[in-house]
This record gives C-alpha cells, sequence and structure tokens, in this order.
C-alpha cells in the first residue's frame, strides 16, 4: 500500500522533496498534503503545485499522513516530531535534531524504539557508496587521518536568502549545523564515533552566526582535522572529505564527486560515473524516499537514525561551544 507523505514547512528542503515525492512511483509513496503556517510560502506552493492539498495546520497534515517529513525551522524539530509520533505516525526530520541539546537528548530517550529518521542524505550517496568500495577494495589501506575543509562565498549562501532571518542566527543557524554536520555523519557512518579534542571558532559579527571554524577530531588512533570559514573561496559551497591512508588516498568532492589520488600524477582523478550535485540531488532524494516509505512500513532501512544525528548535534555544538570574539 502506498505511504501518504506529509510534509511540514516549504522551503527550500520542503519543496525540494516534494517535488521528489511528486515524481516518485505512487504505488510507493504519494504526498498526502503539505502545511505552512506562512502565507507567502502557502501562494508560492499553490503556484507552484495547483491541486495540491495544503492542510490548515499541522495537526491536521498529521492526521492525514502515514510519515511526517518535517523540514521548518529547528525549534520547531520536536514539538512537531512528538505530536506525530503521539498520533502513530512515522516521522522523517530534518536536522539539528533541537536548539536544545538537553531536549534533544530527552527525545532520544523517549523516542528510542520510534519509527524516526533524519534527513542526512549521505545515507543514499552514490559517490558515499564509490567511497566505501574503494575502502573495502583496500585502496586505502589502514586509515591514517581525515580531513575535512568547508568553504562559502558568503553565508547564508545565495539560494537561502529566504531564511536568512533563523539561518544567519546564532541559537540555529550558522554553517557548522547546516552543512559541518554532514560530514561529522559522513565521518561517523564510514569510520565510527568521533572525540572532540579541540575547536576554535569565531562569531566577529554580533547577532550573526560564525564565520571561521578549526577542530581536532579523533576516532581511535585516527585523527580528524575540520577547517570551515566564509570568505575563503569564490564558490558558493566548496567542500571536501579526506580520507588518508598508507595505501591510497580517496576523497568527497563538492557533495557528489567521489575521487582517487593518483600517485604518479599527483591529482586526484573522479569515478567514472561521477555526476554533479545538481544532477545527483534528485535521484539520491529518490533513493531516500523509499527508505522513508521502508521505516513507514516497519522495514528495513539505512536512513540516519536518532543516535547517529543526536551523536553529530553533540559534536556541532560542543564545537561551537568553544566560541571567540
Amino acid at each position: 500500500m502506498s505511504v501518504k507523505l506529509g510534509i511540514i514547512g516549504y522551503g527550500i528542503m520542503g519543496e525540494r522533496l516534494l517535488r521528489a515525492a511528486m515524481a516518485h512511483d505512487p504505488a510507493r509513496l504519494g504526498v498526502a498534503a503539505v502545511f505552512d503556517p506562512s502565507p507567502a510560502a502557502q501562494e508560492r506552493l499553490a503556484a507552484d503545485f495547483p491541486g495540491i492539498s495544503i492542510a490548515g495546520s499541522s495537526d491536521g497534515l498529521i492526521e492525514a499522513s502515514d510519515c511526517v517529513y518535517i523540514a521548518s525551522p529547528p525549534a520547531s524539530h520536536l514539538p512537531l516530531a512528538r505530536a506525530a509520533l503521539a498520533a502513530g505516525k512515522a516521522v522523517f526530520c530534518e536536522k539539528p535534531l533541537a536548539t536544545d541539546l538537553a531536549d534533544a537528548r530527552a527525545f532520544a530517550r523517549e523516542a528510542a524504539d520510534a519509527r524516526f529518521a533524519v534527513n542526512f542524505p549521505f545515507a543514499s550517496s552514490f559517490a558515499v557508496a564509490q567511497l566505501r568500495d574503494w575502502v573495502d577494495q583496500g585502496v586505502v589501506g589502514t586509515p591514517q587521518r581525515v580531513g575535512i575543509e568547508i568553504g562559502f562565498r558568503q553565508w547564508p549562501r545565495p539560494w537561502q536568502h529566504d531564511a536568512v532571518s533563523w539561518l544567519d542566527g546564532p541559537e540555529e543557524g550558522g554553517f557548522t549545523r547546516e552543512v559541518v554536520s554532514h560530514f561529522l555523519f559522513l565521518t561517523l557512518r564510514m569510520l565510527g564515533d568521533l572525540r572532540l579534542v579541540d575547536a576554535r571558532v569565531s562569531f566577529p559579527e554580533s547577532g550573526r552566526s560564525e564565520r571561521a571554524v578549526s577542530a581536532d577530531l579523533s576516532l581511535p588512533g585516527l585523527p580528524v582535522a575540520l577547517e570551515g570559514g566564509v570568505g575563503i573561496t569564490d564558490k558558493d559551497d566548496h567542500n571536501t572529505w579526506t580520507l588518508i591512508g598508507d595505501k591510497g588516498t580517496i576523497r568527497l568532492r563538492d557533495w557528489s564527486f567521489a575521487e582517487r589520488l593518483d600517485t604518479a600524477t599527483g591529482r586526484f582523478v573522479e569515478a567514472p560515473d561521477a555526476i554533479p550535485n545538481e544532477k545527483a540531488r534528485p535521484l539520491i532524494l529518490a533513493r531516500q524516499l523509499d527508505k522513508v516509505a521502508a521505516l513507514t512500513q516497519g522495514a528495513a532501512q539505512d536512513l540516519a537514525t536518532l543516535d547517529e544525528a543526536l551523536a553529530v548535534q553533540q559534536h556541532v555544538e560542543a564545537i561551537l561551544a568553544t566560541r571567540e570574539t
């Protein structure tokens, strides 16, 4: 039976997942309704998808759905998740879990056995699958260190201007929560749990989110170095996750390019089937939605778990707590 997906929040992520859901196999998953309290968002939704069911409230959306996708600002995540779970629905949530780490921990205890997952798309990434294959094939050998580099021309990125009110605030926003979290999840998923050794974060503009972050983390016997900043690249968004071993080096570049270091030339070479993020994203979201359907039906899937999301948030908030002026 087709899963009825309800979407709360018609911002960037809500729109992306809605488009993916509308294009999905209707025998597997369909859209029950969408809810956003903003009149402007409702007008845009009606224009983008004439005939779409627009719920009048979050409660109405939850009632109409088998699974609720929460894509509203972070402060609303847990109240909505609790309401949906109390109504017996499955929940697929954006990160971070909460703006209050203690509440996130409490929720993790409450919802330990719930049908709940978090939208970290690296769980369905073709490029990440390629990295894992290379590791399994022995390309890397024994891992020696990990490097994470994150850069932006400006923050928020140009396509996020509608969310600047919270996305550039120190309480809910910032690139460490929004972007670095994905690469911490990738490290956890690929290599195991992390420990924060040291961090330095700069908040030079009062009332705004961080502009630079540097952190040293570690896995057992494996150092992880993180560097990120705003105004350090001419690209809107540039990132690398690099795994260096005693036999070789591999990396993920700009979200979707799996690459191997050619030791003869000293250059990274893309996997033959690598595609840019704009083309990879809808394919990855389709894979995520297949797993959302499985989650809702109680079947096996490998979406990011509540425990993984909590671990990521704990690392993110520990890094941000080392703030400098």
